[in-house]
């Protein structure tokens, strides 16, 4: 599968390498250009590329940037990409730490309903849950005990079918999480979150997270700071 990657960090450094050791062809972009993902290329086999080109040159387009870059993007990021190229966000919001004050998600909107409405796509929520390292080292073989389940939500079947299909490759059960505006059940803070649940246990924590942003999830007059010294 042709798979585009804008942003390299953590969690798209980490699918850049896992996608292209199972084969898929892949594109990978950041924001300071293709010259400086020359390594990771040379490591992993992909395909270092602009923005543009990577949101042009797959089946599948995962976004992986902190929230507020996310304004960022280019407005015709998408301009001419067919309608049926899954795009996914793995993103989080960290107002205290990264992000600062995002109006639309402090005022109630989910996560990834802001990115889908910034995007003007239809978006799948995956991958937010989970450290990078762990989705680097413990993917399992299908049945094998303890695999960690990933939630995915999303409005759109046929994509969200694909993107699960994907999180099996990778060696973890997905989860059906229900549509984009549940996807909050997934977001920091909440029962699945950076906890490494199976599936029965991530089935669970969907159902008790509570609605609302917990204050410490929530922007103050300072933010942002931190990871290190959230204001």
């Amino acid at each position: 599968m042709k798979i585009g990657i804008i942003g390299a960090g953590q969690i798209g450094g980490t699918l850049t390498r896992r996608f292209a050791a199972l084969g898929h062809e892949v594109s990978v972009a950041n924001s300071r250009g293709p010259e400086t993902l020359k390594a990771l290329a040379a490591e992993t086999g992909a395909k270092a590329v602009s923005v543009k080109e990577a949101a042009q040159a797959g089946e599948v387009v995962i976004v992986t940037i902190p929230e507020a870059k996310i304004r960022e993007l280019p407005k015709d990021l998408f301009a001419g990409v067919p309608q049926g190229v899954v795009v996914v966000d793995t993103g989080n919001y960290y107002p205290r730490h990264r992000d600062g004050r995002i109006k639309e998600i402090e005022d109630g909107m989910t996560e990834s309903r802001w990115v889908s409405e910034q995007l003007g796509r239809p978006v799948v929520k995956a991958f937010n849950n989970i450290y990078a390292k762990h989705l680097l080292e413990r993917g399992r073989p299908a049945g094998a005990a303890g695999r960690i389940a990933l939630p995915v939500a999303g409005d759109d079947q046929r994509a969200k079918a694909v993107v699960l299909r994907l999180v099996d490759e990778l060696g973890f059960d997905g989860v059906d999480a229900g549509g984009l505006d549940e996807s909050w059940r997934q977001q920091p803070s909440t029962p699945v979150y950076a906890t490494d649940l199976d599936s029965e246990g991530a089935r669970r924590g969907l159902a008790a997270a509570k609605p609302g942003r917990k204050a410490e999830w929530r922007a103050t007059d300072k933010s942002p700071g931190t990871f290190m010294s959230p204001a």
